[in-house]
């Protein structure tokens, strides 16, 4: 079909509004609309109904920002938690590459990004200052740098270090069983999983 002859405005609308999901083309579009308009009606508005909900309902979490249903997340309300251990996570994604490998049972702070002065990135820009009000409360032993092994990454990370240095909490980072530049969301969860469980103190990565 040529995409830009649609037999309906309808249509054209709607694979357009599918092509703006991120690695979603025209012709995966076109398909995605196509597979819509065969099921039944109420399949499609509940479809329809879950994105907006999505949309309006989702919350993020008072405490570590993660997307929750209710102002704490299920994370951090669970008693069961080591609640004296935090893992630094860039995104809602490695909270969950993190969960599916069962080896780690603290709580977490998603960040929101990582320091990027290219991409116009600053520190005020992301979760740091909660994160640190998060260890001046107390309680907290461990903090767990879990970012990806980028220059970005690594330049978070030692920022993240210089400004608890100070505070008494152990800082550590992943073992390095992480490739270079791959995110965690891509990472095997036996290989994410060995990285947690070995994770290593800050200060001995430094200088590598």
């Amino acid at each position: 079909m040529n995409m830009d002859k649609f037999p309906s405005r309808l249509l054209e609308n709607a694979v357009n509004e599918f092509a703006k999901l991120p690695g979603i083309g025209k012709k995966t579009a076109l398909r995605l609309v196509l597979h819509l308009l065969r099921q039944e009606k109420e399949e499609v508005e509940q479809f329809g109904m879950s994105l907006i909900r999505l949309r309006n309902e989702v919350l993020h979490c008072q405490v570590c920002h993660n997307i929750s249903d209710s102002a704490t997340c299920q994370i951090c309300a669970n008693p069961a938690r080591n609640s004296s251990v935090i893992c630094v996570v860039e995104n809602i994604r490695d909270v969950m590459s993190v969960e599916n490998t069962h080896q780690f049972n603290g709580l977490y702070h998603v960040l929101g990004g990582i320091i990027s002065p290219m991409d116009g990135v600053a520190p005020s820009d992301l979760e740091i200052d909660s994160l640190l009000k998060r260890v001046e409360t107390g309680g907290i032993e461990e903090v767990i740098l879990a970012l990806p092994t980028t220059m970005e990454g690594d330049t978070t990370n030692f920022f993240i270090y210089r400004k608890l240095k100070e505070k008494k909490v152990a800082v550590t980072t992943l073992a390095r069983g992480v490739s270079v530049g791959e995110e965690l969301e891509y990472t095997d969860e036996i290989t994410l999983g060995r990285s947690i469980v070995n994770r290593v103190e800050f200060e001995r990565t430094m200088g590598r």
